[in-house]
C-alpha cells in the first residue's frame, strides 16, 4: 500500500487566486449579519474546497486536512439550517464522491477549545456539539464512517489528574454521535505535563479502543520511556488493521530556523529525515508552508519514495 503524504487546511498555490476554505468573520460581524452572511462564506469554502481538491488530483496528493473553519461560527447555529444549506448540501457530496473516487484522504482536526474532558459541563457540551458538526460534514460529504477519514483531537485537560481527566473523556466519548464516535482518534501531547502515547495507550486507546495519532515532533517535545520507534510502533498498534495510521510531521523551528523560537513550534518547510523505521501508514506535514513544502519534500524524496513504492507493491 502507497504511504500517502498530505497537508494542512490551507493551499498556498491557489491562494493567489483566492481560493480559501477559511473565511470567517469577527465574533461582532457575524451578531451583525448573522445566519445568512455565515451561509453566503460557507457556500464559497465548500465551492473552493473543490478547487482544491482537483489540484491535490493533479499533483498526485492523496490526502488533505480539511479546514475546520468551513462553516464559519458554526457552534451558533446548525448547519441545516443555513439558508444556502441544498446548494452546499449538492457541493459537499460532489467534494466527497470527488474525494473518493481520486482516493483521497480526508482529516479533521478541532480546534483545541473544545475539551471534551473539560470539568466545566457547558464546555463539554459546546465541545459534543463541534465534534458532532466535524461528523455531519463528513457525513453529508458521503465519506465512509470510519477511520479513513479521522476526526483527531487532544484531551486537553489533565485536571485534577490525567487519570481522572482521561476517565471523563470515556465517559464522555459515548455521548457523541456514531458518526463521531467511528471516526475519533487521540493525539499525543508536546506538554511534559500532558499525555505521552503510553499515556494514551492506557487510559484512552484501551478502555474505548480509539486509535492514536502519533506526532514526531510532540513524541519529541514530550517523550515516554520508549524510544521514538517503539513509540511510533505503539500508535500504530492502535489503528484497525486495514486502515493506515495518520500520523503528523514537523521538524522544530528552534532547531532549524529560529533559535529564538520555541522547541514545540512548528516549522516552515521539511528539515529533518523522516524515519519510518520501515512501518506502513500515512503522513500529514504540520508545517507552516502547507503544500509548497509537501511539494518540495515529495520532489527532493523522489528516489526513497520510489524505493516505498516498489517495496509496498511486493
Amino acid at each position: 500500500m502507497e504511504r500517502r503524504y498530505g497537508y494542512c487546511c490551507i493551499n498556498l498555490s491557489l491562494a493567489k487566486e483566492k481560493i480559501s476554505t477559511n473565511r470567517g468573520m469577527v465574533k461582532k460581524t457575524f451578531l451583525e449579519k448573522g445566519i445568512a452572511y455565515a451561509s453566503e462564506l460557507a457556500l464559497k469554502n465548500v465551492l473552493d474546497l473543490r478547487h482544491i481538491l482537483e489540484w491535490n488530483d493533479d499533483n498526485n496528493i492523496r490526502m488533505f486536512r480539511m479546514s475546520s473553519d468551513i462553516f464559519p461560527w458554526c457552534s451558533e447555529y446548525e448547519i441545516s439550517d443555513l439558508p444556502d444549506y441544498q446548494a452546499i448540501l449538492e457541493i459537499l457530496k460532489s467534494c466527497g464522491d470527488f474525494a473518493k473516487r481520486t482516493d483521497q484522504r480526508i482529516t479533521f482536526h478541532p480546534s483545541p477549545y473544545g475539551v471534551l474532558a473539560s470539568v466545566n459541563p457547558s464546555v463539554v457540551t459546546k465541545a459534543i456539539k463541534e465534534l458532532n458538526q466535524h461528523g455531519e460534514i463528513f457525513d453529508l460529504m458521503g465519506l465512509d464512517r470510519n477511520l479513513f477519514y479521522p476526526i483527531n483531537i487532544h484531551v486537553n485537560t489533565t485536571q485534577p489528574s490525567k487519570e481522572e481527566a482521561a476517565e471523563r473523556f470515556c465517559l464522555n466519548f459515548q455521548r457523541l454521535s456514531d458518526s463521531v464516535k467511528k471516526r475519533l482518534v487521540v493525539e499525543v501531547d508536546d506538554k511534559k505535563s500532558q499525555y505521552t502515547s503510553v499515556d494514551l495507550f492506557h487510559l484512552i486507546y484501551k478502555p474505548l479502543g480509539i486509535p492514536i495519532t502519533f506526532d514526531y515532533l510532540h513524541n519529541r517535545c514530550n517523550p515516554s520511556q520508549y524510544s521514538e520507534e517503539e513509540a511510533l510502533a505503539l500508535c500504530l498498534s492502535t489503528w484497525p488493521e486495514k486502515i493506515p495510521a495518520i500520523t503528523h510531521y514537523s521538524d522544530s523551528k528552534k532547531l532549524y530556523e529560529d533559535e529564538s523560537s520555541k522547541e514545540v513550534a512548528h516549522t516552515d518547510w521539511v528539515w529533518g529525515k523522516v524515519e519510518t523505521y520501515g512501518l506502513n501508514f500515512d503522513i500529514e506535514f504540520e508545517v507552516k508552508m502547507k503544500d509548497l513544502a509537501l511539494l518540495k519534500f515529495l520532489e527532493e524524496n523522489k528516489k526513497l519514495l520510489n524505493y516505498e513504492r516498489e517495496y509496498t507493491e511486493l
